[in-house]
Order: structure tokens, then C-alpha cells, then sequence
């Protein structure tokens, strides 16, 4: 008698993390935090002045200058509608630096896989570089 496809039982969930699952959270919570911030920094913008346009300019300034700028005048004045576009700029930068970091160290302490913790870990130190430069 053949034997019911439902009749074996499902393979036993990993006890421990999905990295899939991971990824998938971190990219969400960050361009869902982004947005929200992005969103809300426009419309408070809109009903302030009654227009969409600012002079908001980052040329010439890196991640981390742009972002202790910003917690610089987040601390030193008011809180203004250009602080929550700015952190919503800075979170979507800072997202995929998030997930390769975290893939990092699953792949470092959960798979304990020495060749792709160190490919990752080139991914993370590129990725550095690139959002300090100016």
C-alpha cells in the first residue's frame, strides 16, 4: 500500500535561527522605519510652510559626519520636520550595513562557517569604507 503524502511527518523546524527569516525582518523593519520617518518629516514639512521643496543638501559629507550632524542638531534645537528626513535617509543607508553585519555574525556564531564569515566580513569592511567616504 502506498504510503499518503501527509502520512510523513514534516521536517523538524531548526532550533535554531533562519537566516532567511532574519534578512527578511531586518530589510523590512529598516525601509518601513525609513518610510515612516521620511513620510512624516514631508507632511509635518507641508503643513509648516505649505510646500513639498527644501534646500536639504548632502553632498560632500559621509554616513557618520551626516548622521552625528544631525543627532548634533537634534540635541541643539528644535525638533524640526528636516530631523526625521534626515534619520529616515540615514536608517535606509544604514539598513543593508544592518543585514550583512547580522549575516556576519550568524554566519560567526550560528553555522560556525569560517569561509563565509570571512567573505562576509570583507562584504562588511567594503561596505564601511564606502560610507565613511566622503
Amino acid at each position: 500500500m502506498a504510503s499518503h503524502p501527509s502520512s510523513h511527518p514534516a521536517p523538524a523546524a531548526s532550533a535554531g535561527l533562519n537566516m532567511d527569516l532574519l534578512v527578511g525582518w531586518i530589510l523590512l523593519a529598516g525601509v518601513l522605519l525609513s518610510l515612516t520617518l521620511l513620510l512624516c518629516g514631508a507632511l509635518w514639512h507641508r503643513f509648516a510652510t505649505g510646500t513639498l521643496t527644501d534646500n536639504f543638501r548632502l553632498a560632500g559629507t559621509n554616513l557618520l559626519a551626516f548622521v552625528i550632524a544631525e543627532v548634533h542638531n537634534l540635541f541643539h534645537g528644535a525638533l524640526r520636520p528636516r530631523i526625521l528626513i534626515s534619520s529616515g535617509i540615514a536608517v535606509l543607508m544604514i539598513t543593508p550595513y544592518i543585514r550583512v553585519l547580522a549575516s556576519m555574525l550568524y554566519f560567526l556564531f550560528e553555522e560556525r562557517n569560517l569561509k563565509y564569515t570571512v567573505f562576509t566580513l570583507f562584504v562588511l569592511s567594503v561596505l564601511t569604507y564606502s560610507l565613511m567616504l566622503h
